[in-house]
């Protein structure tokens, strides 16, 4: 009897067996990370991208349904494989009242304009992605910047409930406080939307984009470059809010994430283990 590249030989015969892949659960809207030293590029769902010194970073879009994921990462030219096992997490349930504004009871044209809306962020969320722009952790997007909340929430907008959990975090910051950039980037939307108001996203390469929502007013345009910490505009409550609030929300490789993992200190994001096979 003889082992052989994973496999049993026996009296002529060959009989293989899997060995299992390294692998981690995460919620939807999480963020895994796997670090080694060599790592060159990363792969999940089809799509790949370089590694950020030397770690891949895999977003779980909120929506995304509980499956595992196959990912890979790259080391002197040798692919290496993982997974990663999404299981449902409750972030409970919001109910809210609007006031008396367009956004609790829209009219048609008022849907009209949102489809135009949706359209004109597809486009944005799709486009080719560019070099790294960042470093992590990212910076905040206001200063002092309070606890924030309800990060994947399922609201109830005057009872009825939302199509979408919630895609960022709210801060409670005050009404004309500064919005600040977090990373060097290009502001790829400047303008007034029907449901998140005055809106301001800025690419920042690797596919990371950063998103302010329901702003007093805009103080960049579209393909201005913009340095961490420069001033996008203001808080305020423009659009489908109940009061003054930042909304800040964070895509990766067209993922919708909890932006919390990387306001922080990255060697606390959930990790992969090392081993390989």
């Amino acid at each position: 009897m003889k082992m052989l590249c994973g496999c049993l030989l026996l009296a002529g015969a060959v009989f293989s067996f899997a060995q299992t892949r390294p692998t981690i659960t995460a919620p939807p809207g999480g963020l895994v990370r796997w670090t080694a030293p060599g790592t060159t590029r990363c792969q999940m769902a089809g799509r790949t991208w370089p590694a950020l010194g030397e770690t891949c970073y895999y977003p779980v879009d909120i929506e995304h349904r509980t499956a595992k994921i196959l990912v890979a990462r790259w080391r002197a030219s040798h692919r290496e494989l993982a997974d990663i096992s999404v299981e449902p997490y409750d972030y409970g349930t919001q109910e809210i009242e609007l006031p008396d504004i367009p956004q609790a009871h829209p009219s048609a044209a008022d849907l009209r304009r949102d489809a135009r809306d949706r359209l004109l962020l597809s486009r944005v969320f799709t486009h080719r992605e560019g070099p790294a722009e960042f470093t992590l952790p990212l910076g905040n997007p206001a200063k002092p910047l309070p606890e924030g909340k309800s990060f994947g929430v399922k609201r109830i907008f005057n009872g009825k409930p939302a199509p979408s959990p919630h895609m960022g975090i709210d801060f409670p910051v005050p009404i004309e406080s500064p919005v600040l950039a977090v990373a060097d980037g290009t502001v790829v939307v400047a303008r007034d939307l029907f449901f998140e108001g005055n809106a301001v996203i800025v690419d920042h390469g690797d596919g990371l984009m950063s998103e302010y929502f329901h702003l007093s007013r805009i103080d960049v345009q579209v393909g201005q470059k913009v340095r961490k910490g420069h001033t996008l505009g203001r808080v305020g409550s423009t659009g489908r809010a109940t009061g003054p609030h930042l909304f800040f929300g964070i895509r990766w490789h067209d993922a919708r994430i909890d932006p919390a993992f990387l306001l922080g200190d990255p060697e606390k994001i959930p990790s992969l283990p090392n081993e390989t096979y």
